[in-house]
């Protein structure tokens, strides 16, 4: 590894004996995805999890589930995109969106579910249906005891392409390669398992700096 990469790895924690995903590009390095020896230390602080993650839509809702070891590996799971137009109005897509990942919970059993934020959208009814999409899956997921983390979607694209600017075809093409996934990747879907990723990837690097999850919420 070049002398920058090695550099630039060191001043992210990354030991000589981390297995890593990334690349270097121009004048650094690109970190895609670490995962670190096994440790009693690690093991303690970041156990197994099975995440659910979510991209909210008031017309599509992309459902991706992975599970993430105490390394931070992760293995897909599960994925699917749930249509929820159809006769009635808007509270019956919301409805429809409760009762899917009601269901979806129930058959696959998630510990922590990890959504996208809600951004300023130009159209201002647009942000509305999406704040409401996002509160039927929160709700959905809280009903069953389930943690909920949120993070932007510029979050999303740095930690699974290892760029904020990143467009949707670069992200589905990273969490096909990071999931050994084969063919395309319906976008909502994609989009889903890309937020379960970023996820995995916090919850990895917080245990490994003995960083509690609550805490990292409250200061975010």
């Amino acid at each position: 590894m070049p002398g920058r990469c090695a550099s630039v790895l060191q001043r992210a924690g990354v030991g000589p004996y981390d297995e890593l995903f990334g690349r270097c590009r121009g004048k650094g390095a690109i970190i895609v995805s670490v995962t670190t020896p096994d440790s009693p230390q690690e093991a303690a602080a970041s156990p197994a999890a099975r995440i659910l993650g979510i991209d909210p839509g008031s017309q599509r809702t992309g459902v991706g589930i992975i599970d993430v070891d105490a390394r931070g590996r992760s293995v897909h799971v599960h994925h699917e995109t749930l249509v929820v137009l159809g006769d009635g109005g808007f509270p019956l897509r919301l409805k429809r969106i409760y009762d899917g990942l009601c269901a979806i919970i129930a058959e696959h059993g998630p510990t922590e579910m990890a959504i996208e934020r809600v951004f300023m959208a130009r159209n201002p009814d647009s942000a509305l249906k999406l704040g409401q999409a996002r509160g039927a899956a929160i709700c959905a997921a809280v009903s069953q005891g389930i943690e909920v983390h949120e993070y932007a979607a510029t979050e999303v694209k740095q930690s699974v392409v290892g760029g904020g600017r990143a467009d949707k075809a670069q992200v589905q093409h990273m969490v096909g390669v990071l999931l050994g996934l084969k063919g395309p990747l319906q976008a909502d879907a994609g989009d889903a398992l890309a937020i379960a990723l970023t996820h995995a990837h916090t919850r990895a690097s917080l245990g490994r700096v003995g960083i509690p999850r609550n805490a990292w919420r409250r200061r975010r």
